[in-house]
């Protein structure tokens, strides 16, 4: 799974489709639409959401979801961004899981279709 790192790659993550969750919010957008390098992911949370430990929490369980399910979902092409809310510290894992499902699946709706995983 490739990182977003740079500002400008979120900045431009955050033009495109934002779909709410309780854990977290997921902002997509298509790189190409016929862009065959792998989808990239990043992660943020904002110091409103609490301290260094809370957000750091927030983030691990975040990477974590993206690693065991975002490979077999995320599109091809495909540039995806999760904002960690509060609520990602209580959630149950697999709520989290089932939340993140439906926002990659809601995202594909609204976005080019691209190379699309099976």
């Amino acid at each position: 799974m490739l990182r977003l790192k740079k500002r400008a790659e979120f900045l431009t993550a955050a033009k495109g489709v934002r779909i709410p969750r309780r854990g977290f919010v997921l902002q997509a957008i298509c790189r190409k639409p016929d862009d065959p390098a792998p989808a990239r992911v990043g992660f943020t949370v904002t110091k409103k959401v609490g301290n260094a430990v809370v957000r750091n929490r927030i983030k691990r369980r975040l990477r974590e979801l993206a690693r065991l399910h975002g490979p077999h979902i995320m599109m091809d092409g495909h540039d995806y961004v999760l904002i960690g809310r509060r609520a990602a510290l209580h959630l149950d894992f697999d709520q989290m899981v089932a939340d993140f499902r439906g926002a990659i699946g809601q995202a594909a709706k609204q976005l080019p279709r691209g190379n699309q995983k099976p």
